[in-house]
């Protein structure tokens, strides 16, 4: 199945034509399509009421660099700010990543939105396009933090997505510009980057993110292309029995499958339950290249769907959210940020 992007505040015709299309699951949401939390709720409501109750909506609401709604929601630290705290006091830094994504998860909920992909736990060993994102280098500390916002989601009524699987964080090329390639052994990164993923998935998180990345000792393949990271290892090895989602067929290392078409059903044969075509101008292509039987949705892609969450007059109204909110936001004064 299919998770679109869409162009603006409010969803053109063609949009809504989209979202009725077999296939499409739902939508992934960007600061594009963000004004106000008013605004979001109005857009989440349209979207569901053109493609149906059942319809995805998704974010990326990491925190730090990557938070797609900025006015009016808590400004979140990155993770690796908690990974910091990590050095000195484990036991607070745990809290404050279940506090993070408590915020985070109860915020988006209460504006109708499902999921934001979260949390990262790639680690943070200079890739480019990770960077603060991750919260730490060593694997057991990412490994712990991980399952700890993983806990923090779900009390905040939120299915987690881990990402990006099997590894990003030890390659140096940004994926969004330029292929990257992983050359270590799979034993390495199954002794490193392979950790946090496997503790988390024993944590029940929902959903894992591919890596547009290429492990040559494993496969020729980019790993959400490849049938031995997804069926072999992912599942089969780890266990994982959730969803698989790609990472954005428009990012230029998604380009060694081909076409918009040809990546999406790449993607599909390995494995993946959802693809996500990010930018609109790719959707129309993406969409033909979905089979013509669309299969309903799977129950592992339902799970995705949030819990009954709380209004954000309840929010306002919870002292717990204050405090939460006023610990998480002083790591942004320890980081000089603001």
């Amino acid at each position: 199945m299919l998770m679109i992007g869409v162009a603006g505040l409010q969803l053109a015709e063609h949009e809504q034509r989209w979202l009725r299309a077999p296939g499409v699951a739902g939508v992934l949401l960007f600061a594009r399509n963000y004004a106000s939390r008013e605004q979001l709720i109005a857009l989440c409501e349209a979207i569901r009421e053109a493609g149906g109750e059942e319809l995805l909506i998704a974010v990326d609401q990491e925190g730090g660099p990557v938070q797609r709604f900025r006015d009016g929601f808590t400004r979140l630290p990155p993770l690796a700010a908690i990974g910091a705290v990590y050095d000195r006091d484990p036991a607070e830094a745990v809290r404050l990543t279940e506090e993070h994504a408590w915020v985070m998860a109860s915020e988006l909920r209460a504006s109708g939105v499902d999921f934001s992909f979260a949390p990262v736990v790639d680690l943070a060993r200079g890739n480019a396009a990770i960077g603060q994102r991750a919260f730490h280098a060593d694997p057991a500390v990412t490994a712990e933090l991980g399952q700890a916002y993983v806990r923090g989601m779900h009390l905040g009524g939120m299915a987690a997505v881990l990402k990006h699987f099997p590894g990003h964080g030890s390659v140096a090329a940004d994926t969004h510009k330029a292929p990257a390639i992983d050359s270590r052994s799979l034993d390495a990164i199954r002794r490193d980057d392979l950790l946090p993923f496997a503790e988390c998935i024993e944590a029940r998180v929902e959903a894992v993110m591919m890596a547009h990345v290429t492990y040559p000792a494993v496969d020729s393949r980019p790993a959400g292309y490849s049938r031995i990271w997804i069926q072999d290892i992912l599942r089969g090895e780890l266990g994982f029995a959730g969803a698989v989602v790609s990472d954005d067929i428009s990012m230029a290392a998604a380009g060694a499958a081909g076409s918009v078409g040809e990546r999406v059903r790449a993607h599909l044969d390995a494995g993946c339950d959802l693809v996500l075509a990010c930018f609109p101008e790719v959707v129309e292509e993406a969409i033909a290249a979905l089979p013509a039987e669309a299969s309903p949705m799977s129950p592992s892609l339902a799970a995705l769907r949030g819990s009954l969450g709380s209004s954000w007059a309840g929010l306002l109204d919870n002292p717990q959210r204050d405090r939460f909110v006023a610990r998480i936001t002083a790591l942004h004064a320890d980081q000089g940020t603001a």
